[in-house]
């Protein structure tokens, strides 16, 4: 649970968009695009729908002229290339009006009970009008200059879950394609990728409709969709520790089932060298100008190749035990990258041990709330010891332990990090620096005597309410908590981001700070029309045609 650890995560069987599309390539949903229109300086409205077999979903689409002078992926940007919207059911045309007066305005409109998910994107100029102008011209684009993006366009927000009027989760989480995290979210996010391909083909058709051609499918799976992910959602996992805990115990439940296999056959022995090999494909195409994560790319290469050169020397994953000793050689051998990669590649051949744990990854945060005021001081004592250790490394005194302090934007209402020693507006601090207030608390409370209750202790202290609540957690959820300082001057916010997003399922990351990554979705994966239970899931790997070739 060290923040360097987690900033090295990889998506895996577990992860979100993997869940999902096995539930759609079922064969129990279909998709169709009642409606596409668009003129030829791309606006308009589109509607994709995603039936299943006891709702209907629709994708609402508004499509814009942007001036590229407006184009911008900070939160503070006023206009998109085109913004989004998932509705619950198949929209009238007074639903699409109402829409179409909120939806371009995001933040500033507001959507209703009926809409699930809020969206907006913006175009990857160069690879967008490049894909344009070869369709056009009745030429397919090359494969390698599609690879270098992986996107035409690229989300920079995905609302859902009660933001701007949208249905709570609570209203649709009993829906089965809903149980597990962030479905709804998801779900908007495939068919928006849908629609940055047609968006493209349609454009290109009116520039030359005589000579325009559509994308050849091998070449239109190389597109995901990219996204612009910064400090807003970094909080989100100090927030939810329940859930947090949830994923990791998942994950960690899947490793050790992985680790305990006593032999393997010589099928899931292929198998895993065959995804070894295409993870380097995916390395091979893995740009970044970071340079700190172009080093670590480079290293999980190196570091990949040396796995499978033990591997052919010590004829490893045909002994006893042979996945524990993967995971032990990659532990001792390998660098953090290489180690979560390997954990994420060890469990993708484990369908049958794995894909079943994804339906404990939700949590009922409600039902651990309530902070147990019976508990004695003593009890809370011995807690803090043992979950909390981890809190007394740090020196809070100094400038470099304190060195940051969390905070809401007054004029957005997103979450940022400011300088404590450099800048104004500490004192409206979020309790997010978690190891230096259980400290507080840990002190606070030895000067009681052990009998005392946590009731009466906190009516004189009541500013220690959230510690002790979050203690309480972490008592009965061990991987509620993040054992890091999350205000020193070190601390790096793309770690928290990295987390998060490797359990959505992204790919390729690339920071452009400290503060904030861009990363792609879908890459790879079939379209809506195209999926099925074959190709549903073994997708996320790219296949071996570049290395081999």
């Amino acid at each position: 649970m060290r923040l360097a650890r987690l900033g090295s995560f990889h998506q895996s069987r577990l992860s979100f968009m993997r869940t999902l599309l096995r539930k759609l390539g079922d064969g129990s949903w279909s998709f169709s695009v009642p409606l596409f229109d668009i003129d030829r300086n791309g606006i308009g409205t589109a509607v994709y729908e995603a039936k299943g077999p006891e709702r209907t979903y629709s994708l609402i689409c508004f499509s814009h002229d942007l001036d590229p002078s407006k184009r911008s992926d900070r939160v503070i940007a006023e206009e998109w290339d085109a913004t989004f919207t998932l509705f619950d059911g198949i929209p009238g045309k007074d639903d699409i009006d109402r829409l179409r007066s909120n939806v371009p305005k995001q933040e500033a409109g507001r959507i209703a009970s009926t809409e699930l998910a809020l969206s907006r994107a913006n175009r990857s100029v160069r690879l967008f009008n490049y894909v344009r102008d070869c369709l056009s011209r009745g030429k397919q684009p090359e494969a390698a200059e599609l690879d270098k993006v992986g996107y035409l366009m690229r989300t920079t927000a995905v609302y859902g879950s009660g933001k701007f009027g949208a249905s709570d989760r609570r209203f649709i989480a009993g829906r089965s394609e809903f149980n597990e995290p962030f479905q709804v979210e998801l779900l908007a996010v495939f068919l928006i990728r849908a629609f940055t391909v047609d968006i493209v083909e349609h454009l290109a058709t009116h520039d030359a409709p005589d000579r325009a051609v559509k994308l050849e499918p091998a070449l239109k799976r190389r597109l995901g969709v990219g996204n612009s992910t910064g400090l807003g959602m970094a909080p989100f996992l100090v927030n939810h520790p329940t859930l947090l805990n949830n994923w990791i115990v998942a994950r960690e439940i899947a490793l050790a089932r992985v680790r305990r296999i006593s032999t393997t056959t010589p099928e899931t022995a292929a198998r895993f060298i065959e995804l070894v090999q295409r993870q380097q494909v995916t390395n091979e195409n893995w740009s970044t100008d970071h340079e700190q994560q172009a080093d670590r790319v480079c290293e999980l290469h190196r570091d990949l190749a040396q796995l499978l050169t033990w591997i052919d020397r010590t004829g490893a994953l045909a002994k006893s035990n042979p996945w524990n000793t993967i995971y032990e050689f990659t532990q001792a051998e390998l660098g953090l990258e290489a180690q979560e990669c390997i954990v994420s590649l060890m469990l993708e051949p484990h369908a049958e041990l794995v894909d079943s744990l994804t339906s404990q990854m939700s949590a009922d945060e409600e039902s651990v709330f309530t902070i147990d005021g019976s508990m004695t001081l003593e009890h809370l004592k011995t807690l803090l010891k043992t979950r909390y250790e981890f809190a007394r490394a740090p020196d809070y005194s100094t400038q470099e332990d304190s060195a940051r302090f969390w905070y809401v934007s007054e004029e957005k209402l997103e979450p940022r990090l400011g300088e404590r020693y450099q800048e104004d507006g500490a004192e409206l601090e979020n309790p997010l620096a978690t190891g230096r207030d259980a400290l507080a608390l840990w002190r606070q409370v030895d000067e009681y005597t052990s009998d005392t209750s946590v009731a009466e202790f906190l009516l004189q202290h009541p500013e220690y309410r959230h510690s002790v609540r979050r203690a309480q957690i972490a008592e009965k959820f061990p991987y509620s908590e993040i054992r890091d300082n999350l205000i020193a001057n070190d601390m790096l916010p793309i770690d928290l981001l990295r987390c998060k997003l490797s359990f959505f399922g992204a790919v390729k990351f690339d920071p452009r700070s400290d503060r904030w990554v861009r990363i792609t979705m879908y890459q790879h994966a079939p379209f809506p029309a195209e999926l099925s239970s074959d190709n549903c899931d073994d997708w996320i790997y790219p296949s071996l045609e570049r290395l081999n070739g």
